[in-house]
C-alpha cells in the first residue's frame, strides 16, 4: 500500500474546508429580503418533504446525527460540490457564448507553479499512467487569438488521489498555470487520470451507502482558463469512453466537454487538441 492510498475522508475533508476559508472571499452583498426569500424556500422544501414522505422520528434523528458528522468531518465542501455546485454553475453561465464550463470541485489550490508553453506539468521522477499531450488554443468569441492566456491545469493521478489532499505527494504534484504563446496556442504534457471514488469513508459515504449509489467520478481534467478582458471558465474534460461519463456522481458531465485522445506517432503516450473560446468581460 503507498502512502497516498491511506488518504482518509477526515483529512481530505478538513483540507478541504481549510482551503476553501483561505481563498473564497464570501462577500454576497444579499439583502435580508433575498435571504428570506430563499432560506424560506429551502426550510419549506425541506418541511414538505418531512410531511410528504411522513419522516419518522427516528429518521429525523438519523439525519440529525448525519448532519453533524458531515461538519465533524469537514465534508460540506466535498457535499456541496458533489451535490449542488453544478446546478449554481449552469445558472452562472446560462448566458455564456463561449466554451463550456462546469464546476470547480473542492480540490482548486491557487498559485500553482507558473510555466511558459510548452511546459511539463510538475509530476515525480517516475509517475505512472500514461503519458498525456494536452494542446490547443484560447480564442475570443469573435475568433481573435488570445496570446498570454492563463491555463491553469490540475488532476488527479493514476490511482486517482489529489496533491495536497492525500499524503505523501509532492505539493503541486499535477498542478500548474501554463501561460499560451503570442497566438493563444498551448502544449502541456502530463499524464492522464484514472476515475476515482469521491472520500468514502466518512459522512459523504455513509449517505452513499445507505442510499445504494454508487462514489464514482470519470476521469477527467480540471482547467481555469482566463485572459484580459475576457471572463474566466471553470471547467473539466472528460474521457470518451470512461465507464462513469454517463452517471457522474457529480453530474459534471456535458457533451461539450468529452475528449477522445488519440495514440501519438512517436509511441509516446495519448495526445489531444481543445480549444478555448472566452466570452468578453461584461
Amino acid at each position: 500500500m503507498t502512502t497516498e492510498t491511506q488518504a482518509t475522508a477526515a483529512a481530505s475533508g478538513a483540507g478541504a474546508t481549510a482551503r476553501f476559508r483561505e481563498n473564497k472571499h464570501v462577500n454576497a452583498a444579499t439583502s435580508k429580503e433575498r435571504v428570506s426569500a430563499l432560506a424560506g424556500r429551502i426550510i419549506k422544501a425541506i418541511n414538505e418533504t418531512v410531511i410528504e414522505e411522513k419522516v419518522s422520528y427516528d429518521e429525523y434523528n438519523a439525519l440529525k446525527a448525519w448532519l453533524i458528522q458531515v461538519g465533524e468531518d469537514g465534508e460540506w465542501p466535498l457535499f456541496l460540490d458533489v451535490w449542488v455546485e453544478h446546478s449554481v454553475e449552469e445558472v452562472a453561465n446560462a448566458n455564456r457564448h463561449g466554451s463550456k464550463g462546469t464546476i470547480e470541485g473542492p480540490y482548486y489550490i491557487p498559485n500553482a507553479p507558473v510555466q511558459n508553453s510548452p511546459a511539463t506539468l510538475p509530476m515525480r521522477h517516475d509517475e505512472s499512467g500514461t503519458p498525456l499531450l494536452f494542446q490547443g488554443q484560447v480564442t475570443s468569441v469573435a475568433g481573435q487569438p488570445l496570446a498570454g492566456a492563463l491555463i491553469e491545469l490540475w488532476h488527479a493521478d493514476d490511482l486517482g488521489f489529489y496533491s495536497q489532499f492525500a499524503p505523501g505527494l509532492p505539493e503541486w504534484n499535477l498542478r500548474g498555470s501554463v501561460i499560451a504563446d503570442a497566438e493563444g496556442k498551448f502544449q502541456i504534457n502530463t499524464i492522464q487520470p484514472a476515475p476515482y471514488q469521491i472520500p468514502t469513508d466518512g459522512a459523504c459515504g455513509a449517505l452513499i451507502a445507505a442510499a445504494g449509489w454508487h462514489a464514482w467520478r470519470p476521469a477527467h481534467l480540471h482547467l481555469k482558463v482566463s485572459a484580459p478582458g475576457h471572463q474566466l471558465i471553470t471547467t473539466q474534460l472528460y474521457f470518451q469512453g470512461d465507464e462513469h461519463v454517463a452517471d457522474d456522481i457529480a453530474s459534471a458531465v456535458k457533451p461539450e466537454l468529452i475528449l477522445a485522445p488519440t495514440d501519438r506517432t512517436d509511441g509516446k503516450g495519448r495526445e489531444v487538441t481543445y480549444d478555448f473560446v472566452l466570452d468578453p468581460e461584461n
